[in-house]
């Protein structure tokens, strides 16, 4: 189990799993809703590619969210996240099901979340992560805070720093030769 006194290097290295919340996150938080109340969201593309390439470098990626949405699942499913956690009401027990499911501990999960509501997760996660402007009381809680807002590639802010931290560049990058 890891020791919060940890570095934040030691603990990025035994990240396997990457639990992500969606809204101010991996959108920029703002809700666009039609006159027939359908939802529209907006993704970052480069989240996207980070999220498919930490995936190849085997850490797992998974999407913990408050709110039920066919464009998440969409989003989800094109990026081969397999582990969606749709209206999830307590962020904090959904976390730890999914690490018995996958049968690793929570200090082997880095969570990135942006609002009171993904505190109980963000607490349970051995690297906490959120965006910059996330409020200051999540931003006081954290262990990371992104250079830039949800929604405009705070994702893969977060995965460039993991996989800095984990040495892996080489890797990455013997991909694109």
């Amino acid at each position: 189990m890891s020791d919060k006194n940890d570095t934040w290097i030691e603990r990025a290295r035994r990240v396997r799993l990457l639990v992500l919340d969606v809204d101010g996150v991996m959108t920029d938080g703002r809700l666009h809703l039609t006159e027939d109340g359908e939802e529209h969201k907006i993704f970052h593309s480069r989240d996207g590619h980070g999220i498919k390439v930490i995936q190849e470098l085997g850490v797992d990626v998974a999407i913990i969210t408050g709110r039920s949405s066919p464009a998440v699942s969409r989003r989800a499913k094109s990026l081969g996240i397999q582990h969606v956690v749709l209206g999830a009401t307590d962020k904090g027990q959904a976390i730890e099901e999914l690490a018995q499911l996958l049968e690793i501990e929570l200090d082997e999960i880095a969570a990135m979340g942006d609002d009171v509501l993904d505190l109980p997760m963000l607490n349970r996660a051995g690297l906490s992560a959120t965006v910059s402007d996330a409020p200051m009381v999540i931003r006081s809680r954290v262990d990371w805070i992104s250079p830039v807002p949800g929604g405009c590639g705070a994702v893969r802010a977060l995965i460039d720093t993991l996989i800095d931290a984990r040495d892996q560049w080489a890797d990455v990058l013997a991909r694109y030769r």
